[in-house]
């Protein structure tokens, strides 16, 4: 565990892709940084990390680990734990951790991530990551071919389900508690070869350690090796209710994210944001991008802040030797 310094000019809330890319950038920068996290990230159940260039397959606590290495090899401060509350401190930010330590921040970039929340189907969350997956661009390639059962949970259940359809021609639509088919998604499927099953499923069916398909409260059952669902995904926000940001209704419908602009920046300054705590629907990649980016507008600040005040201490400098030439 890093010994903490009292004061840093920005504080890292989350170690994830996202988080770890802004403290890499931060401290490439030559900024003092910390990072804190609470070792919970998202993607730990899953094999392996996919479509990230370069990097494609690598077990997801693998890559955390090299970023890790990287932020510290640049002088960066990393720290377990998990943030209880930030509040406002003059033109700063006092961070309380968890187990009662405190650090100051003049920026605070938060990279919390989302929590997904999965239909109470009896069974569902044993395979989350496994053979119940959500993204096809993450997991498409890997469940190929193979008989997939879409569980509908919300709005985007059929887009969810044509997407998947690009990956398997035997793709089951499990409606379940969706919403009723519209004329035009009903053709949409049928045009895709995708049969519709009415009913709430009740369970998922297993034999060892595989997934064998899902049972319906009527008590009929779907065959199926891959199941994938759309969960509500809800923002990590809640230490920031002391500063008035909290999670917003997604415009998509699915679930909650903290509003920024495109460079991250909230509506309370010196707080940012970055991965899928604002993108709900970035893959890592996309993550790791974003906190970068933010990162950069960070120190552009910070810059800007160490510029106005550089220059106002010449004139008053130059005030000073013209009044007082001796």
């Amino acid at each position: 565990m890093t010994e903490l310094r009292e004061d840093y000019e920005v504080l890292v809330i989350g170690g994830g892709a996202a988080g770890l890319s802004g403290a890499l950038m931060l401290a490439r920068a030559r900024r003092s940084v910390l990072v804190v996290d609470g070792g919970e990230p998202r993607n730990a159940p899953a094999d392996g990390v996919h479509a990230l260039l370069g990097h494609d397959g690598v077990p997801p606590a693998e890559l955390l680990a090299r970023g890790r290495d990287e932020v510290h090899r640049y002088g960066g401060h990393l720290t377990e734990g998990r943030v209880e509350a930030v509040r406002r401190d003059g033109d700063g930010f006092e961070v309380t951790l968890a187990d009662g330590r405190r650090v100051r921040a003049g920026h605070v970039l938060v990279a919390t991530g989302l929590v997904d929340e999965l239909p109470e189907v009896p069974g569902l969350r044993e395979r989350w990551g496994r053979d119940l997956v959500h993204c096809p661009y993450c997991h498409g390639w890997e469940v190929r071919d193979r008989p997939i059962g879409v569980i509908g949970s919300g709005p985007m259940s059929v887009h969810q389900t044509l997407l998947f359809r690009q990956w398997s021609d035997d793709v089951v639509y499990l409606r379940h508690t969706a919403p009723p088919l519209t004329d035009e998604q009903a053709e949409q499927l049928a045009a895709r070869g995708v049969p519709v099953v009415e009913g709430e499923v009740a369970a998922v069916e297993t034999a060892g350690d595989r997934v064998t398909g899902v049972r319906l409260r009527d008590g009929r059952t779907v065959d199926r090796e891959v199941l994938t669902v759309a969960p509500r995904m809800v923002a990590r926000t809640g230490f920031l209710a002391g500063l008035g940001l909290r999670p917003q209704p997604h415009p998509s419908g699915m679930g909650e994210y903290l509003p920024a602009d495109e460079s991250g920046r909230t509506e309370v300054p010196g707080v940012w944001v970055a991965g899928n705590v604002t993108d709900l629907s970035a893959q890592v990649g996309a993550a790791a991008a974003a906190g970068a980016r933010t990162a950069a507008m960070i120190n552009a600040e910070l810059v800007n802040e160490e510029t106005r005040r550089a220059v106002e201490a010449r004139r008053d400098a130059r005030g000073w030797v013209t009044t007082n030439p001796l």
